[in-house]
């Protein structure tokens, strides 16, 4: 049977449209987002498509469409799912990158733009202003429905939604948390440098220590060391709430890489060590074989 090309497969979805909120983005950032600084060219890591189906889709939600990036498996079906949640930084080639590495190991992973209605982070060039402007305006509710979505959108495209797991990165980590959560099908999550505590508002009214006790499935913490943005203090903190918890928490666990800082998977990055990279994919691809596979 011949396959479709993902670019007749786009034009067969519903199209991107603005609503009464306004989708502010309807489609994913080409290259890598500017406030995420210089790019290191000798250190990032390109994974190329051969084998895969990959491109930009649309997940249909509440009050539009909403703009994500899939790869998976040529041809494949019912492969686990992996939801993976951006940067601070959108989905910009890191996140598609790291999707199509989920993809070469045998996942469908798909990374919804979760910023699309606040705006588009790819045109900024300061982080202040990125966060100011765009992160701090994106409630946690929003997040959890939208990954719903997309959930909802892998089980009907092919993925198996009863092997779901989730990573994310920075922003994403304490995502995958509260994800882990959320939702009763969740069942593996990897939180690379996710902070842990925070203060309460409206639009996050709570972080991961305080979710702790309830997980839907176990989720390995990836963190640094020297990250002076997360203090192990937290990360103690959150050992302890995990170990006041329910099974899925006690079988959480941190992995912590003593000289790391902050984003050092970030290979695009100077934050980025190569060390701690590696063995951190190869902990995260065990974690979610184990409990995915």
């Amino acid at each position: 049977m011949n396959r479709i090309p993902d670019a007749d497969l786009n034009s067969l979805l519903p199209p991107l449209t603005l609503n009464r909120r306004g989708f502010i983005a309807t489609a994913l950032a080409t290259g890598f987002t500017l406030a995420a600084g210089p790019i290191m060219a000798k250190t990032a890591i390109t994974t190329d498509t051969n084998g895969l189906t990959a491109g930009e889709i649309s997940i249909p939600v509440s009050d539009g469409n909403m703009p994500a990036y899939r790869a998976m498996p040529a041809n494949a079906q019912n492969a686990p799912v992996i939801l993976v949640v951006q940067e601070i930084f959108g989905v910009h080639e890191y996140i598609k990158d790291v999707c199509r590495r989920l993809a070469k190991a045998g996942y469908m992973a798909i990374a919804p733009e979760l910023y699309a209605r606040q705006g588009d982070p790819s045109t900024y060039t300061e982080v202040p202003k990125l966060f100011a402007e765009i992160v701090s305006k994106v409630p946690d509710a929003q997040v959890m429905s939208d990954l719903d979505a997309a959930a909802a959108w892998a089980g009907k495209n092919g993925g198996n939604t009863q092997a779901l797991g989730i990573t994310g990165f920075c922003w994403g980590g304490r995502i995958v948390w509260l994800y882990s959560a959320h939702s009763p099908s969740v069942k593996a999550g990897v939180a690379w440098y996710g902070r842990l505590v925070g203060d309460k508002t409206n639009l996050t009214p709570s972080h991961p220590t305080d979710v702790a006790a309830k997980l839907n499935g176990p989720v390995l913490g990836l963190y640094g060391g020297a990250d002076a943005g997360i203090p192990q203090d937290t990360v103690d903190a959150m050992k302890a709430a995990l170990a006041q918890g329910d099974a899925a928490a006690k079988a959480s666990k941190f992995i912590v890489y003593p000289d790391a800082p902050h984003a050092f998977h970030a290979d695009y990055r100077p934050s980025y060590r190569e060390a701690a990279a590696k063995d951190g994919w190869q902990q995260a691809l065990a974690w979610f074989d184990q409990q995915l596979k």
